[in-house]
């Protein structure tokens, strides 16, 4: 039995997955290195900022140490603010979506992006209160298709069930990986889900419905407004793993 729901943000509820391959592409352009778009999507998308600036310059036989990778993250990330204030881009339902499901389930964020950018994008649709637990770029112990952030993401979910229920402190531990759902568009956000122990939908967003099956995804959706309690509930209600 689904008992919560975890989305990866940018190409789940953000469609700004080429907003961060021209801001990457920038940034690194401005390192002597050039990525395309094939390069994005075949080797980069999917890892957080910091693994991604490191991945690309070690393509090209250069390594760069925290300082050097942190210099590169704030100035993407001030690039990002600058698009963001011009407008983001929301997926049809990504909000209602949000609104519905956080009804029935505790929901979570497990995202490569960097947390301001996360709570910037929920306050600008007036959701960030439906949220219960952020796992971001600068808390994860590993970037995705590494299984840390979601393994994370359900030790904060427990943490948020324990503090809700205080008379009852071990009430937050019985929730399993088992029994929480999490939503991708990256082949490696769903190796990093199962990886997990977690039930993985992937959403073609980015990738196509084979893609995503190839990766472990357990359902495909073409769509947020496919994404409601009644279809989870009668596609993994009762499921043996």
């Amino acid at each position: 039995m689904i008992q919560a729901v975890i989305f990866d943000f940018n190409g789940v509820l953000v469609d700004d997955e080429s907003v961060h391959f021209e801001l990457f592409r920038e940034v690194l352009a401005e390192e002597g290195v050039t990525i395309t778009d094939r390069d994005y999507h075949e080797r980069y998308l999917g890892y957080d900022d910091r693994g991604c600036f490191a991945a690309a310059l070690a393509d090209v036989g250069r390594s760069a140490d925290d300082a050097r990778l942190n210099e590169l993250i704030a100035r993407k990330a001030r690039r990002y603010v600058d698009v963001a204030d011009q407008g983001l881009r929301y997926f049809p339902r990504a909000g209602e979506t949000l609104d519905e499901l956080s009804a029935r389930w505790p929901v979570a964020i497990n995202s490569g992006a960097l947390r301001q950018e996360i709570e910037y994008a929920l306050r600008r649709i007036d959701r960030l209160g439906r949220i219960s637990a952020i796992v971001a770029a600068e808390d994860a112990h590993k970037c995705k298709p590494d299984p840390a952030g979601y393994l994370q993401a359900l030790d904060a979910l427990r943490e948020h069930l324990a503090a809700r229920s205080p008379s009852t402190p071990a009430a937050g531990p019985f929730l399993d990986a088992s029994n929480c759902l999490v939503i991708e568009d990256s082949l490696a956000g769903i190796v990093s889900a199962k990886g997990a122990g977690m039930w993985a939908v992937g959403i073609t967003h980015t990738y196509n419905a084979p893609q995503l099956r190839q990766s472990g995804a357990d359902a495909i959706i073409h769509g947020l407004d496919q994404l409601t309690p009644a279809w989870i509930e009668a596609h993994f209600s009762g499921r043996p793993r």
